[in-house]
């Protein structure tokens, strides 16, 4: 892996965590963030699938993950993903009444060579009720589309389906484009953005997380 790869959306979803932390302050809601690369472990993939511990990402290979042993990925599991996924069942159990629950990711304008139109992706797995909501208020102020650039056949998804959908709980992915939370300014727009969403698909004395 060469030095500027350190950098790029291979390596981290860019401007996520804050906005996440910005949304989270105007609704004053609790908030799990992964502290590890998702080239050591992507948190949004389940042990077993090739992408939790990528060996390549697009055409940037990873040799830290090639060959891994069973042994190997296993202790991964155990350091990195039980603990970040026990925090959120945690977090959710702390509720006396059911939250919404909202993950928060970006995503890079190009790639593999194509552009991407979309600016925000409103994505669900099985329940579908929170990202139809939002998607109808979205006005036009942003190209917002339902299950861009991904979706659960992709993959995605296994946040919202370990720990959602069990639970019943109305949920949301939402994947941001990350050339729109350059900078602070554009993080608080795109965080006011949504907030407004949020509220006017949920009750306002919702919980989120």
């Amino acid at each position: 892996m060469l030095p500027e790869h350190r950098f790029s959306h291979a390596v981290w979803d860019i401007g996520a965590e804050t906005l996440a932390r910005d949304l989270s302050e105007r609704l004053d809601a609790p908030l799990v963030v992964a502290r590890v690369s998702r080239l050591v472990y992507d948190l949004n993939r389940p042990p077993d699938a090739q992408g939790a511990m990528p060996s390549q990402t697009e055409d940037i290979p990873v040799p830290g993950n090639r060959g891994l042993s069973e042994s190997e990925r296993a202790a991964r599991t155990a350091e990195i993903y039980e603990p970040f996924h026990a925090t959120v069942s945690d977090v959710l159990d702390g509720f006396s009444a059911p939250p919404a629950f909202v993950t928060i990711h970006s995503f890079t304008p190009v790639w593999k060579g194509a552009a991407r139109e979309t600016q925000l992706g409103l994505l669900h797995d099985s329940d579908a009720r929170l990202a139809k909501a939002m998607l109808k208020q979205t006005g036009r102020s942003l190209v917002t589309q339902l299950n861009e650039p991904y979706s659960a056949k992709d993959g995605v998804t296994h946040t919202l389906e370990r720990h959602a959908i069990p639970r019943g709980l109305e949920n949301v992915m939402v994947e941001v484009r990350n050339d729109l939370l350059g900078s602070r300014a554009d993080v608080s727009r795109i965080s006011s953005h949504l907030a407004g969403l949020l509220a006017a698909s949920l009750d306002m004395e919702t919980s989120f997380v």
